[in-house]
């Protein structure tokens, strides 16, 4: 039997990414994720979604993976969401465009 049946399953889009998930999910995968840590599974509408997971004492995150939420792991910085509610998904922004192309670059 699986030990983590009994927690709650909450699959996360980056749009409803709040500060504590987000902290989560670079503590467990502080230098990125790599194929291995990822889950893949089809949806209530038979799309095909990649994720990784992120564990708590009560739910088990599966965090969507995206070009957005790569950028926003690797420029992760604590302090710029202090002032936040830690369930607020509103705290975490959507990058810049520019931004995630100007990083490309740097590779």
């Amino acid at each position: 039997m699986d030990r983590y049946a009994h927690l709650k399953k909450v699959i996360v889009d980056f749009k409803k990414l709040t500060p504590e998930v987000l902290k989560l999910t670079v503590e467990r995968y502080p230098d990125g994720y790599d194929d291995d840590d990822i889950i893949s599974f089809r949806n209530a509408h038979g799309e095909r979604i990649e994720a990784v997971e992120v564990l708590t004492e009560d739910t088990k995150y599966l965090v969507k993976i995206s070009e957005k939420l790569e950028y926003t792991m690797e420029n992760y910085n604590e302090s710029d969401y202090e002032e936040f509610e830690d369930d607020d998904p509103t705290a975490v922004a959507e990058p810049d465009p520019e931004d995630m192309a100007d990083n490309e670059d740097d590779d």
